[in-house]
């Protein structure tokens, strides 16, 4: 067994931890591979051939908000959810720089969060797993700024300062449950910080 089928089996064992939900943050550096990550742990939870559901913080966050969307997630997606409901959600149009009609997110066993933030302290209570895509700061941007090209430039420069900041005051790596390494070909996942620190604790 794989560590991606792996990491499935566990999360899919785990108790549920937002109401029926069993909700998991994949958080990382901008450019660090959450979202396809992601999309892949999405297929590995996955039954009868249907992927498990993702919500992107991209869909959040906006050009004016890169990360003061904590309240719309909660009121909008945490609320619901955290009763068997049905969450519904604004979303951002980076293109046409303004938010669309709800989109539906429902109360899968298990629904993935991804983006920069995901494991932020005001998420950790209702999360059942927070992981970590383990690749350093520069690297992910630099990958980041590749992908999108030399038109985002400004865009990244605004970025990476807001993203430094964010996890200087709210950092999500200390308390990831793993750390998810990207292969050449695969997954390797580790036990992250809150995983070693409870498995280091003296009981007396």
């Amino acid at each position: 067994m794989d560590d991606l089928a792996r990491c499935a089996r566990d999360l899919r064992a785990l108790p549920p931890s937002c109401g029926p939900v069993r909700l998991v943050a994949v958080d990382g550096h901008a450019g660090s591979g959450k979202s396809t990550f992601a999309a892949r742990l999405a297929e590995a939870l996955g039954t009868a051939g249907e992927a498990v559901p993702v919500l992107h913080l991209d869909d959040l966050a906006s050009h004016e908000e890169y990360f003061a969307w904590t309240d719309r997630m909660l009121a909008q997606v945490i609320g619901p959810l955290s009763h068997g409901g049905t969450a519904r959600y604004t979303s951002y149009d980076w293109t046409a720089r303004r938010f669309t009609g709800p989109r539906a997110l429902a109360p899968a066993p298990v629904v993935l969060i991804e983006g920069v933030g995901a494991g932020r302290a005001a998420l950790r209570p209702h999360l059942a797993r927070l992981l970590w895509m383990e690749r350093d700061p520069e690297d992910s941007w630099l990958r980041g700024r590749r992908r999108d090209g030399i038109g985002l430039s400004a865009f990244w420069d605004g970025w990476t300062a807001a993203e430094t900041r964010h996890f200087l005051a709210d950092p999500s790596r200390p308390f990831a449950d793993a750390l998810v390494k990207e292969l050449p070909e695969g997954y390797k996942v580790l036990p992250g910080p809150s995983a070693t620190a409870r498995k280091n604790q003296i009981i007396t």
